[in-house]
């Protein structure tokens, strides 16, 4: 994090082409194109500001999929992005972003997370401070290793060009991050976390972010192409649907993103697109050793080297 000028408009402009990008796409691929919901803070409301959600619900082959571009202000800084940084409480913001959450219905074909975003802390009379974060993670419910490796891979190869020590710190970032203390589980195979990224500058920075968010479909699309016609019965969606419990619990328990946007006084409906339409949890049950769901988490729910 460091004082710098920036380029909020560059940024805007980024982020509202790659959410139309990512949609075409993955409209293109389903076969039903996103819905799209443009909102605007009401004067008065302790945000000012807007946004897009891009959303596709009961598609043919995305179960629901949510693209949401926000740009909002606000007069302090919430709790959860100032915890770190106290110097910065009461600190007035603008806060920028695309994120996204895929869930196909085949269990066959992972759930995806990206993030991109932007965040300016300002104060009448002294210099903006501002710092980029973001990155994606998949969460397979029945994983394929070569899938594992080239999602890694497309990460690694995103993070080369600004230094080689970036894919394995933001790795190791991400490891932590979706990581369910209560559980003592990763959310899924993770990818790459990033947060209070902009020593480089700005322009060194906003490539950096540029290059992981433009990766994305690379990274994706491929895997669920592969694994879209994959057959399946009730007992694996019934799999999909208890591993989707622990993506609500990580979500509502831990995801600094969701309680960014509650705390500060977000779109609800924007904000709690990333659930699953359906989940459900089941008492202190145990998958069966030697069956594919033992080996989700005695092989994939743990942190290791993908490439």
């Amino acid at each position: 994090m460091t004082d710098s000028t920036y380029d909020a408009q560059a940024v805007r402009t980024w982020l509202q082409n790659l959410q139309t990008q990512i949609a075409d796409a993955l409209g293109a691929f389903d076969g039903t194109p996103f819905a799209s919901d443009t909102w605007q803070r009401e004067p008065g409301e302790k945000l000012r500001g807007g946004g897009c959600t891009r959303i596709l619900e009961g598609g043919q082959f995305f179960e629901r999929a949510g693209i949401g571009f926000s740009d909002v202000a606000g007069a302090a800084l919430p709790a959860s992005a100032s915890a770190a940084r106290p110097q910065l409480a009461g600190r007035g913001f603008e806060a920028m972003g695309v994120s996204l959450v895929l869930h196909p219905r085949n269990p066959y074909c992972p759930t995806v997370h990206m993030n991109v975003r932007l965040l300016v802390a300002t104060q009448a009379g002294a210099a903006p401070i501002f710092w980029f974060g973001g990155g994606m993670d998949l969460t397979p419910y029945y994983p394929y290793e070569e899938d594992a490796r080239h999602f890694h891979q497309v990460c690694r190869d995103a993070l080369q060009p600004f230094g080689a020590d970036l894919y394995p710190r933001f790795k190791h970032e991400c490891d932590e991050y979706f990581y369910l203390k209560h559980r003592h589980e990763t959310r899924g195979i993770g990818g790459i976390f990033f947060d209070d990224f902009s020593a480089p500058g700005f322009d060194a920075s906003f490539g950096m972010v540029q290059s992981v968010g433009n990766a994305f479909l690379e990274a994706y699309l491929p895997i669920i192409e592969k694994r879209r016609h994959e057959p399946y019965g009730e007992a694996q969606r019934e799999f999909q649907a208890y591993r989707r419990g622990r993506y609500v619990e990580f979500n509502l328990v831990f995801d600094r993103g969701t309680l960014f946007g509650l705390q500060s006084g977000g779109r609800t409906e924007s904000i709690l697109m990333s659930m699953p339409p359906t989940a459900t949890w089941r008492y202190n049950w145990q998958p069966q050793p030697g069956t594919p769901e033992a080996r989700l988490y005695s092989d994939f729910l743990v942190p290791r080297s993908w490439v």
